[in-house]
């Protein structure tokens, strides 16, 4: 029986987390999810039904609404789709209002809890590239390899700004860099679950590397982890 294992990817924002686990999972043939990815769709959800106003979240009717939100991921034509009950929200979750809130919303503790239990649910069978905030210590602390993603504020920035840019986002290059910061800020001091390096991750800080030599670390990481098996 051919040996699987669980990769949990970890990190600040826009350190490009789902390209590195996205493109690891292509080439080793595992499935990929992107948990930020589901975090972001319960804002977005949030954000649509007025459960966030003002930046202030009505918990308690969040509380009420989520079992009435399905999230899943779809591979069509080769691209990791996100759909949000039935619908297309792969470009809408990455949005600058879904990214002011997406942090705010992925702190509360039911939120988590709920999105934990779907993720580890996704696990089972192993043979999963996995990204998130807490993916390494908290929903797979026993995974085979953990990996924490880090670069530059200044390159972090860039990349988020180029990003947006590209999708016609009307944003400024100052705004991204006090998003990015902020999120980075709150994703590390949070309550629930907050982003931190597990003492047995490896880390990779991609700011001056390229597609190529990042890609290529990451796959010997894994042909390492595999091996140890």
């Amino acid at each position: 029986m051919e040996k699987k294992i669980i990769v949990a990817i970890d990190g600040f924002s826009s350190c490009g987390k789902s390209t590195i686990a996205k493109k690891l999972a292509k080439t080793v043939g595992y499935a990929f999810v992107d948990t930020g990815a589901m975090y972001r769709c319960v804002t977005l959800y949030a954000l649509r039904n007025s459960i966030i106003a003002n930046g202030k979240i009505d918990e308690e009717k969040l509380a009420s609404e989520m079992p009435n939100i399905h999230i899943c991921f779809k591979n069509i034509e080769g691209e990791n789709r996100v759909f949000l009950n039935g619908e297309d929200v792969s470009h809408e979750i990455r949005t600058m209002p879904v990214s002011s809130n997406v942090s705010a919303v992925s702190a509360i503790r039911f939120v988590r809890q709920a999105m934990v239990s779907l993720q580890q649910k996704m696990g089972e069978q192993k043979g999963i590239v996995m990204d998130g905030r807490d993916i390494g210590t908290v929903v797979f602390p026993n995974a085979e390899l953990k990996i924490f993603v880090t670069a530059s504020l200044e390159v972090k920035a860039n990349r988020r700004f180029k990003e947006l840019v590209e999708k016609d986002e009307k944003v400024t290059y100052e705004e991204v860099v006090q998003n990015v910061k902020q999120r980075d800020y709150d994703d590390q001091h949070r309550k629930e679950s907050p982003l931190r390096k597990a003492e047995d991750a490896i880390e990779l800080d991609n700011s001056y590397m390229t597609f190529e030599e990042q890609d290529a670390w990451v796959l010997q990481r894994f042909k390492e982890a595999l091996n140890r098996q």
